[in-house]
């Protein structure tokens, strides 16, 4: 009896004791086992996880789409900038040069005219003496060139220039006045002032408007010279050029560059055969005329194997412009005038005095 006692108290601990063993392994084993592809991809991402993700697609997505949106939009038409006074530079290294003999400052108080073709009061250059002049600029290519052949001799012209031009090509002409060649005005538009239609007002309001375009051209004041389109003036705007103490400029020699059969080498013996015959004079050039760059360079040899010799002409003063004008040639660009009430901060024009 005692011994069938034990031998069951002996089976019931073996049964216990092979229990827990079987349960502990279980247990270690459900924690090691490793979850299946399913069961992760069911798991939600954290939130931070999701927002990551969201943003870097949209800012992805959004830096590709730019180029593309900006290449479609049309680009906006840029305000011309305002610009500075121009800086002269004016060194010469060709020992050889033409160059200038002497230069000549005139003084516009009144309104005179040089220039015997129209003008006969003022003679000024000795023989051999010539002035440089050209019309129309400034004009992309061709007035580059004059520029050169002018550069490359290390001599200076006197350019009239057209306000239309002015505006359309501001960086040429500032590129004139850099290499110290003067700048007088050509009306704005080169309408014919002596015209059967042209009235008074409307030749005062070309010949002023050029002068406030050249003006912003430049950034600075422009010389007191004019010269009146194709040469047709009258004697009230000839009065009316005095009052504004403007000088006039007519010619001694016209080269005829702007007539269409003339090549360049016609051009050089156009202006060769009535300077010899003269001896000195105003030599009337067009550097708008493709064909005037591509003479010039020989003009200026044979002006130099001749003898002749280049006077420079400045002025004594520099033109002041109207303000209407210059607000006339603004609206004409499109550019905002400058306001008043811009000027001052708004803390000197408005402040508290008292307070509740």
């Amino acid at each position: 009896m005692r011994n069938a006692l034990g031998l069951m108290l002996a089976s019931v601990l073996a049964a216990v004791v092979i229990a827990g063993g079987w349960y502990f392994y279980s247990s270690r084993a459900d924690q090691g086992a490793p979850k299946t592809t399913a069961a992760r991809a069911a798991d939600p991402l954290p939130a931070s996880a999701k927002l990551a993700a969201k943003d870097d697609v949209e800012t992805t997505a959004a830096i590709a789409a730019k180029p593309t949106a900006v290449a479609a939009a049309p680009a906006p038409a840029p305000a011309p900038a305002v610009v500075a006074p121009v800086q002269q530079t004016t060194t010469c290294t060709n020992p050889n040069a033409l160059g200038v003999s002497r230069v000549v400052e005139i003084d516009t108080t009144g309104g005179p005219g040089f220039g015997f073709e129209q003008f006969k009061q003022f003679d000024f250059l000795a023989d051999k003496e010539v002035v440089l002049t050209f019309d129309d600029s400034p004009w992309p290519h061709n007035t580059p060139a004059v520029l050169k052949a002018l550069a490359d001799e290390c001599t200076k012209g006197l350019f009239f220039s057209v306000g239309k031009h002015a505006t359309w090509h501001p960086e040429i002409l500032r590129q004139v006045l850099a290499q110290g060649h003067t700048v007088g005005t050509h009306t704005w538009s080169h309408l014919n002032l002596n015209g059967k239609k042209m009235t008074e007002q409307q030749a005062k309001d070309e010949i002023e408007k050029g002068f406030s375009a050249v003006k912003w051209a430049l950034g600075t004041n422009p010389s007191p010279f004019f010269r009146f389109p194709q040469l047709q003036q009258n004697p009230a705007l000839v009065s009316y050029l005095g009052s504004r103490n403007l000088g006039i400029f007519s010619t001694d020699i016209d080269s005829f560059d702007f007539r269409k059969e003339n090549t360049p080498d016609k051009i050089v013996s156009n202006v060769m055969t009535k300077l010899d015959k003269l001896g000195k004079g105003i030599v009337l050039m067009h550097d708008f005329q493709k064909r005037t760059g591509e003479a010039l360079p020989t003009l200026l040899a044979r002006l130099k194997a001749g003898g002749y010799k280049i006077v420079q002409i400045k002025a004594k003063t520099t033109f002041d412009s109207l303000p209407e004008y210059d607000e006339a040639v603004l609206k004409e660009l499109k550019v905002p005038a400058p306001s008043a009430t811009n000027a001052r901060p708004v803390s000197s024009v408005v402040q508290t005095v008292s307070q509740r």
